[in-house]
């Protein structure tokens, strides 16, 4: 039985497993839930067994836990892969918008509606059915790799401890390549692999100019105003190209190779129809000698979250105002590092403080750190292949905007990522009436049964 046929074959006991696990409302922001997300775990954990992991493991964390199981390649010098995921999903309020319980999965045609079908249950579990492909179409007994998994259960709550936890247990989760499945691809039609994501570091900036809120008629137009200053300060953060004006601030970017801006210009990019998904925005804007696809992916970002002092209730109030508030965000790409970039922002405020006034930065937690796979790299080349004989057709390349662990499983395993995920942009994760398309899954668990015989050859 080749490959396909096996996952004909068992597709039914499949999604009906899939639908069991995805029934545990695995909240991992909401304390109330919490329970249900170690029953989670436990659910995970004793389905790998009887799946035939010769280990299995649930990791307790100071928080909620993650599942471990490893199955060793018969060969003792095989390379070895991790694979990434996680069992937990998000709150599914607004109750009201969704068409069916959440929590109860159903099939509407080829798509299966419920709270962590793409998100990354559905996307964990293809993994499962691709491991059984394999071993029944060798023959063997073992895989051609030995395969790690790793299924985290605070990744929608901050993944907070998952670092400690890599650190914990890296001797056990040694890899020559770790493999996400918790991305997107381009459409359905459009198979492609995600080559990195941005990651983020955030500040609050306050700025005074006086002890206390001034009567506008005596001191208006002759002492600094607060709120002007900020404007004013806020407003040198870009330069007319767009470019952010900190100094050094892309000194460490990577930069995109010519063939990655021509495969990112393969895809079937409509502006306009992308403008309406963006809040109807009436414009595309950004960084001048870079299209929106690779400003979004590729390029990072300094935004104003919100700004606000002074006046702000009903009528008037004519003041001038103390002091000023602001939030920046940056979204970083791959070469930047969260705590540089915060240090060059405050030194970059301090220079530019206007006459008169003082102002301060303050930064909360570490950040999250960017990741990038090179699309030349031998665990990313085998990766297309294997995607490419699944889907019968070519496999482009995109990056993520959003931001999440990876960086930290890169760094603290040192082993390249490699992203193999069929989740759409319309699967409205974290939204209400989550879905996945019932036949990516299964197009997914093929090229996971493909990916471990290209990755025994490609990283040895």
């Amino acid at each position: 039985m080749d490959v396909v046929e096996y996952i004909q074959a068992n597709k039914a006991q499949f999604f009906a497993d899939l639908k069991e696990w995805l029934a545990i409302p695995s909240i991992s922001g909401d304390p109330s839930r919490h329970d249900d997300v170690r029953r989670s775990a436990d659910w995970l954990a004793d389905y790998l067994r009887g799946l035939g992991f010769p280990t299995v493991e649930v990791w307790p964390t100071p928080g909620l836990p993650a599942v471990f199981a490893e199955w060793p390649a018969a060969d003792p010098d095989a390379p070895a892969v991790v694979v990434y995921g996680h069992h937990d999903v998000q709150p599914v309020t607004p109750l009201e918008e969704w068409d069916t319980d959440p929590f109860t999965p159903v099939e509407r045609g080829d798509q299966l509606v419920g709270r962590g079908t793409s998100d990354d249950k559905g996307q964990v579990f293809f993994h499962t059915l691709g491991l059984r492909a394999n071993l029944a179409a060798s023959g063997a007994d073992a895989p051609p790799v030995t395969i790690k998994l790793l299924v985290e259960g605070e990744e929608e709550s901050g993944s907070v401890h998952f670092a400690e936890l890599l650190r914990a247990h890296r001797d056990r989760l040694a890899a020559d390549a770790v493999i996400i499945s918790d991305t997107t691809m381009w459409a359905a039609d459009v198979p492609s692999m995600c080559t990195g994501m941005r990651g983020l570091t955030e500040a609050e900036v306050t700025l005074r100019a006086a002890d206390v809120d001034l009567h506008s008629g005596s001191f208006g137009g002759a002492v600094p105003n607060a709120l002007h200053a900020m404007v004013e300060l806020l407003a040198k953060l870009h330069d007319a190209d767009g470019r952010v004006a900190i100094p050094g601030f892309y000194d460490d970017v990577v930069p995109l190779t010519d063939e990655e801006r021509e495969l990112f210009a393969r895809l079937p990019f409509d502006e306009d129809a992308w403008l309406r998904t963006a809040g109807n925005s009436r414009a595309a804007y950004g960084e001048a000698g870079y299209t929106t696809l690779e400003r979004i992916w590729a390029r990072p970002t300094a935004e104003i979250n919100g700004m606000w002092g002074g006046h702000t209730g009903p009528g008037g109030k004519t003041i001038v105002p103390r002091e000023a508030h602001a939030k920046i965000s940056f979204r970083l790409v791959a070469g930047q590092e969260p705590a540089k970039v915060r240090d060059a922002f405050g030194a970059w405020i301090e220079a530019n403080a206007p006459a008169g006034t003082e102002v301060e930065v303050h930064t909360e937690g570490g950040g999250v750190r960017p990741c990038f796979s090179p699309i030349d790299s031998a665990g990313v080349a085998a990766a297309r292949r294997a995607m490419e004989k699944a889907f019968g057709t070519q496999v482009l390349f995109t990056r993520e905007g959003g931001s999440g662990p990876e960086a930290d499983l890169a760094d603290i395993l040192d082993a390249p990522l490699v992203f193999v995920a069929v989740g759409l942009n319309d699967d409205r994760i974290h939204a209400p009436n989550e879905k996945v398309e019932m036949p990516l899954l299964l197009k997914g668990a093929e090229a996971a049964a493909y990916l471990w015989d290209e990755l025994a050859t490609a990283l040895r």
